[in-house]
């Protein structure tokens, strides 16, 4: 399991796994609870570039990131890390 420390959102961590390419599992600690576990559901068995693609860029509000796009940083960075 992947653990990520996000920046600049409300949640502080994202938890996920991938499996064959694919994103799984995906958890928020903190942030809008109901949102974020929505997130997790749409998210859950697609393909990693493909949550890349739809989610970075999102931004909350006035902030120049959102958690959405922070899932993006965490799944760039665990390709990264590979």
């Amino acid at each position: 399991m992947y653990e990520y420390k996000t920046k600049g959102t409300c949640s502080q961590k994202i938890f996920f796994d991938i499996e064959n390419g694919k994103v799984k599992n995906v958890q928020f600690l903190g942030g809008c609870n109901g949102n974020l576990k929505g997130i997790g559901s749409l998210v859950e068995g697609m393909d990693v570039e493909e949550v890349i693609a739809r989610l970075e860029g999102v931004k909350c509000g006035m902030k120049s990131t959102s958690c959405p796009d922070q899932l993006a940083q965490a799944l760039k960075a665990a390709k990264a890390d590979k």
